[in-house]
């Protein structure tokens, strides 16, 4: 018989995007021309690292920086990452109130781990990156709110409020992974009213009511979209936010691994003392060079004008190719860029036959025709928690070539109208 583990390694779910990377390898390997969509990264020749963070980076290991940095993070780098929130957010964070780790992933992990116990109740929306699995981790109560088209999925406070009473954490995210939509000002200042209010009603040894507050691509917005924050639009919120920050999206720098949370000195202390243990600290070399990085206004204000001049382009084009198919009569759609560099597209092909007379009977099906005939790999909904009939996916840029845009509307529409 075999032997079990442990009841978290047995019950842990897999990555589905890693394994339909798995499949787009695989296809790749043999040969294939695959149009790419799936990956929430980016290729370095097509977007590199700002070249005055690259240079910083090689001067601090010629400079030896490389032993272990603090555990909560270097003093020069949380000062730096405080000036910068200051300027950019208008936010007024402390050093003490900083805290810096490998990317966003530990912080939101031993965030969960401080913040909730076994059976407390987790508010999470779906389509959402990986609540699913750090309310997991914890053994929480998965309090799902499904999101609709019709608020650009993301949720409300008449989503929220029912589920308020006795929770313990909510996870938002703007701009959204995986959506590239961002929360309006009018839902996320009523989500903080409730919050409010809910903790005043709350006794002295219960439990507060925290929100953890994602806005990774926060500087990646486009055309009239604003972003905005709990803090600014609720001074109040700062009792009971925790921010999830880094450079890994605004500079093209997935692989460099500097992230930070900021929030609560208490929760802050407990999340170093969490990490201390997991040892999941950003390199030495790299925040020396953050930290002198982060105060350079110019160069990252030229960075990003072109950097989301370019990321603004690929998604724009996209959407523009989507709409023409649905005038054509396809049953596609994709709502306008927002943020961040996802585009949501929508490929309703269920019913439909191939072919060879192979119907598609679900929408596992629909992504499986579409890899193979269209050469176009992009992630289902399903993947971030939605249900797995949901027609809607999540499309990447970062590393989509603008001269492949053209041809894989063409692979597409050959492969639809094979369908009958």
């Amino acid at each position: 018989m075999k032997e079990k583990l442990s009841y978290l390694s047995e019950t842990l779910i897999g990555s589905e995007i890693v394994k339909l990377g798995g499949d787009i390898r695989e296809k790749i390997r043999l040969g294939e021309k695959i149009y790419n969509f799936t990956v929430g990264d980016f290729d370095p020749k097509i977007f590199p690292i700002p070249k005055a963070l690259e240079d910083l980076i090689v001067e601090a290991y010629r400079m030896h920086f490389t032993n272990y940095p603090a555990s909560e993070g270097n003093l020069d780098l949380r000062q730096s990452i405080s000036a910068f929130l200051k300027e950019r957010e208008g936010l007024d964070y402390s050093p003490k109130e900083i805290m810096v780790a490998n990317g966003g992933r530990p912080l939101i992990y031993s965030l969960f781990r401080a913040i909730a116990d076994k059976g407390d109740k987790i508010i999470y929306a779906v389509p959402s990156w990986n609540n699913n699995h750090y309310t997991h981790f914890v053994g929480g109560e998965h309090v799902i709110v499904e999101t609709t088209i019709e608020n650009n999925f993301m949720p409300t406070a008449k989503d929220v409020k029912p589920h308020i009473k006795g929770a313990t954490l909510i996870c938002l995210c703007s701009p959204q992974n995986p959506t590239g939509t961002t929360i309006a000002e009018k839902d996320l200042e009523e989500i903080c009213e409730m919050i409010l209010e809910e903790n005043a009603a709350r006794g002295e040894n219960e439990k507060k009511l925290y929100l953890m507050y994602d806005q990774m691509y926060w500087h990646l917005t486009y055309g009239e979209t604003k972003h905005y924050n709990p803090v600014s639009l609720k001074p109040e919120m700062k009792s009971y936010t925790i921010y999830i920050d880094a450079i890994s999206k605004v500079f093209a720098a997935t692989g460099v691994r500097v992230g930070w949370a900021f929030g609560p000195a208490e929760i802050m202390s407990k999340i170093n003392a969490i990490l201390s243990h997991i040892g999941a600290w950003a390199p030495m070399a790299e925040q020396k060079a953050t930290a002198l990085f982060l105060l350079k206004t110019k160069e990252i204000d030229e960075y990003l004008h072109g950097f989301k001049k370019e990321i603004g382009e690929r998604l724009y084009r996209i959407h523009e190719g989507f709409q023409r198919l649905k005038k054509e009569g396809f049953n596609v759609d994709a709502v306008a860029p927002q943020a961040a560099i996802y585009l949501t597209v929508k490929i309703d092909l269920v019913g439909k036959k191939t072919a060879d007379g192979r119907l598609l009977q679900s929408q596992a099906d629909v992504t499986s025709y579409i890899l193979d005939e269209a050469k176009l790999a992009i992630v289902p909904f399903s993947a971030f928690g939605a249900s797995k009939n949901s027609p809607w996916y999540r499309l990447s840029v970062g590393t989509c070539h603008k001269e492949d845009i053209g041809s894989m509307f063409q692979q597409l529409r050959e492969a639809m109208e094979r369908l009958k």
